[in-house]
């Protein structure tokens, strides 16, 4: 990994953030230029010596400049992406700002409700920087950095600008900040509530006995959606990310309440993906049966909380 004091920062790129979605970024992105990216992730301070080595080890396995502090990754940047979890996007807008270069770009991917946005923007352009309101409206994988995105805000044509440089299909919306986040969050509220739904069809179809049933069923009603197919996918997706989504639907639930509606479901689909995801399930390519029984085994009966 190249050390990040020995390096000059012509044609940089810094990254806030390098988990899933940065390193997938960077994978689409190449070689070539991983080696002009800069990055800093919360996990290099973690308090447990084995989550910062294998943050290091992520550094290195991607051979872009790792770094021990958000300000280090972003000095004398023109463009900065945040990818982060939506309950850290604030801090990490905020905690950066005072060492932007002038002018520049700070592009917000992170999964937040358009007022927490506007709040990160605020920091931004006080301190100087252009601040750029981007909603990734898809899965990273497979299509890593050719994930579809939507940018919002007065410098959304600059940022879209930056981003085709890197080879990057974003694709700018009408609006101040916070209108792709819209789009985003209400789409959310759908793609995040079905994995909740099928996590409660599941696990009790499971437990009852009934669960290839129930999802045959509903196969010949909706034959279009596949849900036996798609069963192990969605379980996996929560048992994986349940904490990153929950912190998204808490975002989610502020957006639907900040639209004058009661964020019902929002806030039920938090519940769910906070409690699987706090199970710790190592999912891998298990069949949704197999990871059904893993996260049954885990989670304590309901009858006996009450």
């Amino acid at each position: 990994m190249a050390q990040a004091d020995t390096l000059s920062t012509a044609g940089k790129v810094a990254l806030v953030g390098f988990g899933e979605a940065g390193q997938a970024m960077v994978k689409g992105w190449g070689p070539d230029r991983a080696r002009s990216v800069w990055a800093y992730d919360i996990k290099t301070d973690h308090a447990d010596d084995a989550v910062r080595a294998a943050k290091r080890a992520d550094y290195a396995h991607w051979n872009v400049t790792g770094c021990n502090a958000p300000a280090q990754a972003v000095e004398g940047a023109p463009l900065v992406v945040s990818l982060v979890t939506a309950d850290q996007a604030l801090v990490a807008a905020q905690s950066v700002a005072p060492h932007l270069a002038p002018g520049a770009l700070f592009v917000d991917g992170n999964s937040c409700a358009p007022g927490t946005k506007r709040q990160s923007a605020a920091a931004v352009e006080d301190a100087g920087g252009r601040y750029v309101d981007m909603a990734v409206m898809g899965p990273v994988h497979p299509r890593l950095h050719k994930v579809p995105l939507l940018l919002s805000g007065p410098h959304a044509a600059d940022g879209a600008a930056a981003l085709e440089a890197l080879d990057m299909e974003p694709v700018v919306v009408d609006g101040p900040v916070g209108a792709a986040s819209t789009t985003k969050m209400v789409r959310s509220v759908m793609l995040k509530g079905l994995e909740a739904l099928f996590l409660e069809c599941v696990l009790a179809g499971r437990r009852a006995g009934v669960a290839e049933a129930v999802l045959a069923s509903l196969d010949v009603t909706y034959p279009e959606i596949d849900f036996t197919g798609k069963a192990a996918y969605m379980l996996e997706r929560a048992a994986t990310h349940g904490v990153r989504r929950a912190a998204e639907m808490r975002e989610v639930a502020k957006t639907v309440a900040d639209l004058g509606l009661p964020p019902r479901m929002a806030r039920a689909t938090v519940d769910w993906q906070q409690q699987i995801g706090d199970l710790a399930v190592v999912a891998g390519k298990a069949g949704f049966a197999d990871l059904a029984d893993a996260l049954l085994a885990r989670l304590p009966d309901q009858a006996e909380t009450e």
